[in-house]
């Protein structure tokens, strides 16, 4: 039923925004729609409330949806290891690399420092992740505007990078990779690895991102339905927080892997003065949907460069820094062959007696698929941390959803929804 608003609740819109009528009378008749879950552009687990004068939405508010976990919660549960299950089903497009910024922050607060070995496996397979998190977002929002086609192509390619993550780790979707100080387990071959990776960078990935901008770049549809649509400005970018393509394709120069540099993009990785590796951050100053995705198609490019400059120089030596600190999972070769690895296990794993971690606390970010991924890690000193806070770039970018769509038209939200690429899992509150 429509209802009348008050007269001090006019249209919100701005008057810059090229979707804006200066002619338009707002009639004080407006329709509610709940757009979601429902709506397949909102993946059965969003939900936008739209107020509608005619076919504008005049006021959208998001909510947060039907995906709730308590992921922060079960880390006070959970040791420092089995936690990464939990945050491989957050930003569930890529859970490998949340598997490596955990840990990243984790060895933050220990202290520990992981070997070049170690380092460079998780750099590749950190590019592989965004990879394979920006080929989810540019298919899934071809498919939110009727491009079928692209979906194939994004989805073709993606099947591979699960064949990886099933390679190095045994399970396709949640890898669950890292362990404090080093990995599950090292790669089982470092020439099926290779040819794996370079089968992807030099052919798959390629091949898709080719035919992914044949279809969508120059194609009059798409373009109509991105172009000038959710336009957000450099200045609102900063003043909401909002990180990776979101911010980059509204012209901010921002990149954690350049301005916070880690793992193999920080300078002498190797302790014995190896330069970073080389790479472009995209940027666009447009800031509308249609940029968004310019910039991911672009970040794809750049990532393959930088695992190019890897690939062939993964260092020989152990995977894990056993000798560093006493909360690093021993070798099984060790377990099984020697009392010191078999004590070890024994209480990590059984006891829990192994974690000593300092009081303290920390917070450490890396650059995701989808911009900043943080974690603020509290610990009193025992094998639990004490508090985790996650810093998710989708709940800050879908805080701009409502800023993004009023003064549009209904069917505009599911071309700024896709351009978000909101994961609702990180969401979770």
């Amino acid at each position: 039923m429509p209802y009348t608003i008050r007269p001090d609740d006019a249209l919100n819109v701005d008057s810059d925004n090229p979707t804006y009528l200066k002619n338009h009378v707002d009639t004080g008749d407006r329709w509610v729609l709940n757009f979601g879950p429902q709506h397949p552009a909102t993946h059965t687990t969003l939900r936008l409330v739209l107020e509608l004068d005619g076919e504008r939405v005049a006021r959208c508010t998001p909510h947060i949806g039907y995906l709730h976990s308590g992921f922060e919660k079960l880390a006070e549960s959970l040791d420092y290891n089995q936690y990464v299950t939990v945050v491989s089903r957050m930003d569930y497009l890529s859970p490998i690399a949340n598997d490596i910024a955990w840990h990243g922050a984790v060895e933050k607060l220990f202290g520990i420092e992981i070997t070049p070995r170690c380092k460079v496996l998780r750099t590749i397979i950190a590019e592989v992740a965004r990879i394979q998190n920006h080929l989810l977002c540019v298919g899934a929002a071809g498919l939110d505007l009727n491009a079928f086609t692209g979906f194939i192509y994004a989805f073709n390619v993606r099947e591979k990078i699960y064949d990886l993550c099933d390679y190095i780790s045994g399970q396709r979707f949640h890898p669950d990779w890292t362990r404090v100080g080093g990995l599950m387990q090292d790669i089982p071959d470092d020439a099926t690895f290779v040819a794996m990776v370079k089968a992807l960078i030099h052919k798959e990935v390629p091949t898709a991102v080719g035919e992914l901008e044949g279809l969508l770049n120059r194609n009059r549809i798409f373009m109509d339905r991105t172009q000038k649509i959710g336009t957000l400005s450099k200045e609102d970018a900063i003043a909401w927080s909002a990180t990776g393509p979101m911010a980059r394709a509204s012209g901010v120069q921002r990149d954690v892997r350049k301005d916070f540099p880690y793992l193999c993009y920080a300078d002498n990785w190797d302790g014995q003065g190896a330069e970073g590796v080389k790479f472009q951050v995209p940027i666009t100053t447009d800031g509308d949907a249609y940029c968004r995705y310019l910039v991911r198609v672009e970040e794809i490019k750049q990532s393959i460069k930088i695992i190019d400059q890897l690939i062939d120089k993964i260092p020989v030596g152990p995977v894990d820094a056993f000798a560093d600190s006493k909360v690093v999972k021993p070798n099984k070769k060790d377990v099984y062959g020697s009392i010191e690895g078999l004590i070890q296990h024994f209480e990590l794993i059984m006891t829990n007696r192994g974690w000593a971690p300092p009081i303290a606390e920390c917070y450490n970010c890396q650059e995701t698929g989808n911009g900043e991924l943080g974690y603020f890690i509290v610990s009193d000193g025992g094998p639990r941390s004490w508090r985790v806070k996650v810093r998710p770039p989708c709940f800050l970018n879908y805080s701009l959803m409502a800023k993004l769509t009023e003064g549009h038209m209904v069917s505009d939200v599911p071309a700024v929804i896709g351009s978000i690429n909101v994961v609702a899992a990180e969401l979770d509150r």
